[in-house]
């Protein structure tokens, strides 16, 4: 099948063996704490039956046959391959599987004067099950186009003169609140008619009740028709019921039903026998048997599945449509310790009685349009400027895939829940958090599906960008409940792999790495994270400063800006115990204690002395807008002495060193050291009379970085290495120093952007872009890291979101230009 190479489309180029993984455990070489790990590992995956929430001993294969998956955000997710396939699965939260259905198929069936001339799965497989079909559709006549949350596939029918066009469609659409959460997927079927005669065209789609786990064998499962008509418009097709003792769901594969449009169904057939009735009976006169009634109960080992059948007839040289679509209803779920019965969100507006499939199902139907009438007016401006390259406009929104597909959960909080239902007794400290969980729930995503924990925040410090700029309410959502555990104290004691040391949960006043393990509670029991004692980390604290700025500066919301204040003064304060010799800059501590979780910093650093400064400028300004005159003043002291310290112990001249240790690469050329720089500038607070960096040293900074990390790494074509020693050979003092990260890289670009360096941005970037999408084949599973020589970490991971602070560069580039003037501080009155 082939991904044709019109922006903006995907494609793979690599063959997947040529591509190695390698596990996170050759950060931690030594031997004990590998041990540690084993026996750690041992425990949870042999003992307790649980899922690590890294696995470093087993890690998931690359497959080069993802496309754009189905569903909204926070309801679990199917991915669609660009083969047709159905081939990931993510409903139960933070679960994935990685099965490939093959009963799960289109087939198309052409009729022409009262016979059946043509009839073919649209799949290239040739599977050993339902042998009773007409498989090995030929690639060569399919085409895939991917825009995510959108998809094309195209089919030349050969020696038919009919092209079929599937338009495949997820609502997934900007400062929704409400469709965007809907488990749905539709497929609009346009048929071109190129003949000089009427042909009639059936699409069946047929599906398994299931996911291809053991489960779908269990026992207990059922099926039936159903129609529903509402306001006119009817909509038909069958439900297959899925009876997991935990986090039940039903399945809907539904048609909609119009003028000239014939809607036919079967119940049930066998999807591991030969299929040939099934086959047969659209064969005979391209429709189904339509029987009544649900089919009987599956017995243990017995696998079911259904078929839906939309037709219609197509005159000559004309065009005709044929919609259908997939709903997946699981409203109720457990995470893997069963301890809680947590609603999604789409329950708010189509009840959790697990009964909302035939709903859903006419609601989709009949709402595609105003959805694709809504992601093509966001689309549309990126897309038709002639400025923007075309793999940026695919990587814009291809990336986004992991907002839904993320282990992406969105759960509604009763409106009768307390704040010490929620998290303790911090809850009772921040006056809106009900309010604002109460209207637009609680959201979490993984930090990488191979990573299971939810919102690991120094990587979702990134991620963030995404989630503000188009569904800034989720992001106010998940940094109340981060704010929650800063406010809170956990007493509970762990025993750390690094060392074997205990050490707590959670300290209060401290920002936690994460909200939790989806095999276990999130939220109720934070940091999951095992590899480090987070506490210690240097970057979170301020990280939670520098969005909560950020997310005042592009929203305006004065409530929410009053309620995080005393969280960031509480954790500056906290922070202000690193600056172990008063010189307004904090020290790093001998360890990896930031998000690059294996290369060790000792002293000044850029990278975390960086966030610090732009983390103590914003309290400055956000003390400014509050009329916190004493803050602002200690702050504005420290401020001032700390840029003073930052610039003496770290500018070398070109850029400023990874440390100020004296080591032997304390003076490498990190890729991030102007983190702290992207962030003011997203926020405005990089003009001159404001500036915590000097401009020239971020400009020539960041050439260096251009110069040496990406120019002189790989030719210049795989984006920006993390580490480059100034003589330009990667730093291979840790696995990480060494890595490509392209989230970071992303950002660095955005800043590049930020700094008037718009083609250095653009050239760094699509490295990654070119690197992943194309010569890897990664679609739709961008990997956290990987080096020169095609080994990679991590699929499918959260980082990559920050393409959209290239965005924001971008806009705010083009607003200053045609606003020259300086923009007004924000009031806290709107």
């Amino acid at each position: 099948m082939t991904r044709s190479e019109t922006a903006p489309s995907i494609w793979a180029t690599a063959n997947a063996e040529d591509c190695l993984s390698f596990p996170l455990a050759t950060a931690f070489p030594s031997a004990c704490w590998l041990w540690r790990y084993f026996k750690w590992w041992y425990k949870k995956t042999r003992i307790e039956k649980k899922s690590a929430f890294i696995d470093l001993l087993c890690a998931v294969p690359l497959q080069q046959i993802y496309g754009c998956p189905l569903g909204g955000i926070g309801g679990g997710t199917i991915t669609r391959g660009w083969r047709g396939e159905f081939c990931r699965w993510q409903l139960n939260p933070g679960k994935y599987h990685y099965e490939t259905v093959i009963t799960d198929q289109f087939t198309v069936c052409l009729r022409r004067k009262g016979q059946t001339v043509y009839q073919q799965v649209l799949s290239v497989e040739k599977p050993s099950a339902l042998q009773g079909w007409n498989w090995g559709y030929c690639g060569r006549y399919a085409f895939y186009h991917a825009l995510y949350p959108r998809a094309w596939m195209v089919y030349e029918l050969p020696g038919q003169n009919v092209v079929l066009t599937c338009r495949q469609i997820s609502p997934v659409i900007p400062h929704d609140y409400k469709d965007s959460s809907l488990p749905v997927g539709v497929f609009i079927w346009e048929v071109e008619n190129n003949s000089e005669e009427p042909v009639d065209v059936s699409i069946m789609f047929t599906l398994q009740n299931g996911t291809g786990t053991k489960g779908d064998g269990s026992g207990g499962h059922w099926n039936e028709p159903f129609a529903l008509q509402d306001s006119g418009e009817r909509v038909a097709g069958v439900l297959l019921h899925h009876c997991t003792p935990i986090n039940p769901f039903t399945f809907a594969v539904a048609a909609r039903e119009k003028a000239g449009t014939v809607i036919t169904h079967l119940t049930a057939f066998d999807p591991v026998g030969s299929g040939r009735d099934v086959w047969q009976d659209l064969l005979q006169d391209g429709k189904l048997e339509s029987p009544t009634g649900k089919s009987k109960q599956t017995q243990k080992g017995e696998v079911t599945a259904a078929a839906v059948c939309a037709s219609c007839t197509v005159p000559a040289r004309g065009h005709g449509t044929l919609e259908l679509a997939l709903v997946w209803d699981m409203p109720r779920v457990h995470f893997g310790s069963k301890e809680r019965l947590h609603l999604r969100r789409y329950t708010r507006f189509f009840g959790s009685n697990g009964d909302a499939a035939p709903a859903l199902s006419h609601y989709a139907l009949t709402h595609y349009k105003e959805w694709e009438r809504k992601i093509e007016a966001w689309q549309k401006p990126i897309l038709e400027d002639s400025q923007l390259p075309s793999w940026y406009k695919s990587a814009l929104f291809n990336e986004l895939y992991f907002m839904t597909d993320g282990g992406t959960i969105w759960l509604d909080i009763p409106p009768d829940c307390l704040p010490q239902d929620l998290q303790g007794p911090g809850a009772a400290k921040l006056s809106h958090l009900l309010p604002v969980l109460h209207e637009y729930g609680r959201f979490a995503y993984l930090e990488g599906q191979e990573y299971r924990m939810y919102n690991t925040y120094d990587v979702h410090f990134y991620a963030s960008f995404a989630l503000v700029m188009l569904w800034p309410k989720l992001q106010i959502s998940l940094q109340y409940d981060i704010a929650v555990t800063v406010l809170n104290e956990d007493m509970q004691p762990r025993q750390y792999l690094v060392c074997g040391k205990t050490a707590q949960v959670k300290l209060k006043n401290v920002v936690p790495h994460d909200i939790g393990d989806p095999d276990d509670e999130p939220w109720q029991r934070v940091n999951a994270y095992l590899m480090h004692d987070t506490a210690n980390w240097k970057d979170l604290n301020l990280k939670f400063v520098l969005q909560v700025y950020r997310d005042y500066y592009l929203t305006h919301d004065a409530l929410y800006l009053q309620d995080m204040w005393p969280v960031c003064q509480a954790v500056m304060e906290s922070e202000l115990k690193f600056d172990t010799d008063n010189d307004g800059l904090i020290e790093n501590g001998g360890t990896a204690d930031q998000t690059y979780d294996a290369w060790v910093v000792n002293g000044a650093s850029a990278y975390c002395g960086g966030l610090w400064l732009a983390a103590v400028r914003m309290m400055c300004e956000m003390a400014e807008v509050l009329g916190d005159t004493e803050t602002r003043q200690k702050y504005s002291a420290i401020l001032q002495k700390g840029k003073e310290s930052f610039e003496r112990l770290l500018w070398n001249g070109k850029y400023y060193n990874y440390d100020s240790s004296g080591s032997s690469t304390s003076s490498s050329i990190m890729s991030d050291q102007c983190a702290g720089q992207w962030f003011l500038g997203a926020c405005g607070l990089d003009q001159k009379e404001v500036e915590v960096f000097p401009k020239s040293h971020i400009v020539s900074a960041l050439k260096t970085i251009f110069e040496k990390n990406v120019m002189s790494f790989a030719g210049g074509t795989m984006g920006a290495v993390n580490g480059m020693r100034p003589d330009g050979v990667p730093d291979t003092s840790s696995v990480q120093s060494s890595e490509v990260w392209v989230g970071v890289v992303y950002a660095l670009a955005a800043t590049m952007i930020q700094e008037g360096l718009v083609q250095e941005g653009f050239h760094t970037a699509e490295g990654c872009y070119r690197t992943v999408w194309e010569n890897l084949g990664m679609a739709f599973q961008t990997p956290e890291a990987y080096c020169e020589k095609k080994v990679y970490r991590s699929l499918a991971y959260m980082r990559p979101l920050s393409i959209w602070s290239m965005q924001l560069a971008l806009e705010s580039k083009a607003h200053r230009a045609l606003s020259p003037t300086p923009p007004q501080k924000n009031p806290l009155h709107p």
